[in-house]
């Protein structure tokens, strides 16, 4: 198997010479960043889209879209340097590449919510429909955006012989990425892995369908966003179990993203029975 090669030996597929990088004229430009631009374009596109149906002003996405993806990536860059910061305290200025990867998607949620929740304040939008609306957006951003985690081959989980299977020399790997068991069942250079990062992509894709179908069954502003973070919190716990490259709770060996998907699905599973219970008891009283 060449250097740049990824194979999914199960499914016969051999992919040759897959770059880490592209060149326009003398500048490498990294495939991570343009498949995080290729999700945030696609993201606004999709949510823009989605607000005829939400009944939100399309012109209110593309007002608000550079704040939010600025502070969305601000965000997921600070939660990953955070639970990361033996990579970066000896060397401060490594926080501000973004070209090898470190993004973490909670972060991002984070600064994201919160951008939204400002800019509904000052410009008297309401702050669950704006949040419904985005939630499209940013499902179908991180659909795409995991792509840029096949380009570094990262995200990754431990060795397996399953249908999905993914194959790759050792070397274009992270050395901390790379357990115990992988090691192991190393043949000719090569690990094979569960690809976790399409595992969450195809997870995510099921989510945006429910999203879309659950739009015609809304009950109140927020549910949208309340289910996308309940389906995204379940999936990502399961996920998050078998990757090899966790984040976790300093001092501890538990894996904070597991933990943190664990406690956002109970939450906003709690927040959408509420929800719909006022709404339900609010039908009722003006029926009265």
């Amino acid at each position: 198997m060449e250097q740049m090669d990824i194979a999914f030996p199960h499914l016969g597929i051999y992919l040759k010479n897959v770059p880490q990088y592209i060149m326009i004229g003398s500048f490498p430009v990294a495939m991570y960043g343009i498949m995080i631009a290729l999700a945030m374009l696609s993201g606004l596109l999709l949510a823009s889209h989605m607000a005829k149906k939400t009944g939100l002003n399309p012109d209110t996405i593309w007002d608000i879209g550079v704040y939010l993806l600025v502070l969305s990536v601000v965000g997921a860059r600070i939660y990953y340097v955070i639970f990361m910061w033996d990579m970066y305290k000896d060397n401060l200025l490594q926080i501000f590449n973004l070209r090898g990867g470190g993004l973490a998607i909670y972060g991002g949620i984070i600064g994201g919510i919160t951008t939204v929740a400002v800019y509904s304040k000052i410009k008297k939008v309401n702050v669950g429909l704006l949040l419904d609306t985005c939630a499209y957006g940013l499902v179908l951003g991180q659909i795409i955006g995991r792509w840029g985690n096949f380009f570094n081959r990262e995200v990754f989980g431990g060795y397996t012989d399953s249908l999905l299977a993914m194959k790759f020399p050792a070397s274009m790997a992270r050395a901390s990425d790379i357990s115990e068991e992988i090691a192991a069942h190393m043949t000719d250079g090569c690990i094979q892995v569960h690809p976790t990062f399409l595992y969450e992509g195809i997870w995510n894709f099921c989510l945006l369908m429910l999203l879309i179908f659950a739009l015609k069954y809304k009950k109140f502003h927020g549910q949208i966003i309340l289910l996308y973070l309940m389906g995204y919190g379940i999936g990502r716990a399961l996920i998050e179990s078998i990757r090899t490259d966790q984040l976790f709770i300093p001092g501890t060996t538990v894996p904070v993203n597991m933990v943190m998907g664990i406690c956002v699905a109970i939450a906003a599973l709690t927040a959408i029975v509420i929800g719909i219970s006022r709404a339900g008891n609010k039908d009722e009283a003006e029926k009265a």
